[in-house]
């Protein structure tokens, strides 16, 4: 992917100084130096050049001194521009001119200002204040257009689900005459296949295949085969491959590792297998770590332990390292078969060989310990996560309270609203309808009941779930006039999306 062009501020060279640029007024002239040159010693002359050549370093430093604090200045008064005129677009308020610097020129930002803003919130992938920059930067006396943030753009609005914004910017890229190429294409694919726009992917790499210079390439084929992968699209994929082959290009590793995940996730066993030997055919294409989680976790995910520990050791065996995810993929799968002392094994491994644990580290073992009835041990590594600075999701609090509930502790749970009332974590209907649940377990009706004024009062709506899990519990006591009352209510709520992103699951 291109880069963003940065300025940098450059020191001058100054050739090294032989001569003094200045002359006493008493000295003679040059053609009187040259026919009646005056006897020096050699000490004397050393000296002399010495001073001299320590004078004018000094100036040189002052100067660049000087430079550079004026360059710090620039970049300060232009960031402080963009700030302003990026609050004035928000507030739609018009800038004072009364102030003592004057008007701000909007056309006369710096460069490296606007690129490192642009860049800092495309990587934050904000991007309605990113589109707000760059509308700015398109103002500027110096602008010209550039592929690459056209590019680096289109590919965050693909993150942030916003295909038809993307498009628009594809278009504005057409117009302002940027040379179109396959990574131009291929950003407007991925953008619209992560929206699951597969129609229009699928029209865009049929353009792609018409258009002189802008082919697909093996990285066009492998975004469009794991958006399909995502939707259970198996006969897409096939085609996909079949495309592939047809034009000659190759699958790279990222292609095969997208493969044998999506098989392994969905329980393809045979597909997967055959894909790993074909990749293992491959010279191009050697397997890596992520190839040797998505085999560990196909096989741990439904209880293979004895083949997971056996494809473990092959990849160990063809000099594969694991990495920090291969811990967690082997904690979470012996937590699944309640296999605490091989959990153990690798949380002291980790420790001895200094592998920093992450949320979703945390988030496994101390679900697995939950399940296990161990609050001891489970809370204890709540405590250590706090101490570490790791802050606790709503995994990690969905995992607290089904743990007290199943140990029948309803003022444990209090301690995690009283936690939760204490810290920014940010909760959804996934935490509240575990809590639904919990008290409903517990007998709690009352403080059941009240887990939708919590919902009311975060902004957060009950969903089917939420309703159903308190339809169940009120028939379960015999209050029928309260479950018909929900049960009322059931064709108007909302049904919990498909697939959940949980990045620390």
């Amino acid at each position: 992917m291109a880069s963003f062009p940065t300025q940098t501020a450059t020191t001058r060279v100054l050739p090294f100084p032989t001569q003094t640029a200045t002359t006493r007024r008493t000295s003679p002239t040059r053609s009187q130096a040259l026919s009646d040159p005056e006897p020096v010693s050699g000490e004397h002359s050393s000296k002399m050049v010495t001073r001299t050549i320590a004078k004018e370093m000094e100036k040189l430093r002052r100067r660049e001194a000087r430079e550079r604090k004026e360059m710090a200045n620039r970049q300060v008064g232009s960031q402080k521009a963009v700030s302003v005129i990026l609050r004035r677009e928000a507030t739609k308020a018009v800038i004072d001119k009364s102030r003592k610097k004057g008007p701000i020129n909007s056309k006369k930002l710096l460069p490296q200002t606007l690129l490192e803003a642009l860049h800092e919130r495309v990587t934050a992938l904000r991007w309605e204040s990113a589109l707000k920059i760059f509308e700015l930067l398109r103002e500027q006396l110096w602008y010209r257009p550039n592929p690459g943030v056209y590019i680096k753009l289109i590919v965050m609005l693909g993150k942030c689900k916003q295909p038809g914004k993307a498009h628009d910017l594809f278009q504005a890229m057409v117009d302002e005459g940027c040379v179109l190429d396959c990574e131009s294409y291929t950003a407007l694919l991925s953008a619209y296949s992560r929206s699951g726009l597969l129609d229009k992917a699928f029209s865009l790499l049929e353009e792609m295949k018409s258009t002189p210079g802008c082919e697909p390439d093996v990285q066009t084929y492998s975004i469009l085969i794991k958006s399909c992968l995502q939707v259970f699209a198996f006969d897409k994929v096939h085609i996909l491959l079949s495309d592939m082959a047809n034009y000659g290009i190759k699958p790279n590793t990222v292609t095969y590792n997208t493969l044998i995940d999506a098989y392994g996730k969905a329980r393809k066993f045979s597909e997967m297998e055959s894909t790993l030997v074909e990749m293992l055919g491959d010279r191009r294409c050697q397997p890596d770590v992520w190839t040797m989680n998505s085999t560990l976790r196909a096989f741990g995910n439904i209880g293979q332990i004895e083949t997971m520990e056996k494809c473990y050791d092959k990849f160990q065996a063809a000099g594969i390292q694991p990495n920090v995810q291969t811990f967690n993929i082997l904690l979470d799968s012996y937590g699944k078969v309640q296999d605490y002392k091989k959990m153990s094994a690798v949380m002291e491994y980790m420790q001895k060989y200094h592998y920093s644990w992450t949320i979703v580290t945390y988030n496994i073992v101390i679900d697995a310990f939950g399940k296990a009835g161990d609050l001891k041990q489970m809370e204890y590594l709540f405590r250590l996560m706090r101490s570490e600075r790791i802050k606790p999701s709503c995994v990690t609090l969905c995992s607290l309270v089904r743990a007290y509930a199943h140990a029948g502790k309803p003022e444990k749970i209090g301690g995690v609203l009283r936690f939760v009332e204490n810290s920014d974590v940010l909760l959804d209907s996934v935490f509240f309808n575990c809590l639904v649940d919990a008290y409903g377990r517990l007998g709690c009706l009352a403080e059941m009941k009240g887990v939708l004024e919590m919902m009311q009062e975060k902004g957060c709506e009950p969903d089917i779930i939420t309703y159903r899990t308190m339809i169940k519990v009120y028939s379960f006591k015999g209050m029928d006039s309260h479950a018909k009352e929900l049960i009322q209510l059931l064709p108007t709520v909302k049904r919990p999306p498909f697939k959940r992103d949980k990045p620390d699951f």
